[in-house]
């Protein structure tokens, strides 16, 4: 009996894979080896990132909160420290969001921690 491939299969796993590669430079987008292989490492890049992300953003958020508060007299590190010791429960990204765009806003929150 002849060997059966399911060459529909294949032909729609190779065309899954370097449609996924279109607009990559020279080989990278039409040879499908070096597709796979790249969509392989770009893949799991992504997945990286979106944890890296998440670092960066909250430094950051701490970079403004820093520079807000230095301009009122104190320091980050003590800044969050008082927050926590009179319960005020903000995150970082809402106080770094108040210190750029509400700045009146953070100086009166400032001033009740102080």
């Amino acid at each position: 009996m002849p060997r059966s491939v399911n060459a529909v299969a294949s032909r729609a796993r190779r065309k899954r894979i370097l449609k996924a590669a279109k607009g990559y430079y020279g080989k990278r987008k039409n040879v499908y080896t070096v597709a796979k292989n790249v969509m392989e490492k770009g893949l799991t890049y992504s997945y990286v990132g979106r944890k890296i992300k998440k670092r960066d953003y909250r430094t950051l958020w701490i970079a403004r909160i820093n520079a807000a508060v230095r301009a009122e007299g104190l320091t980050y590190s003590e800044f969050i420290h008082k927050l926590n010791s009179k319960n005020i429960s903000l995150n970082r990204k809402v106080l770094a969001d108040l210190a750029m765009n509400e700045p009146e806003a953070f100086k009166s929150l400032v001033d009740s921690v102080k």
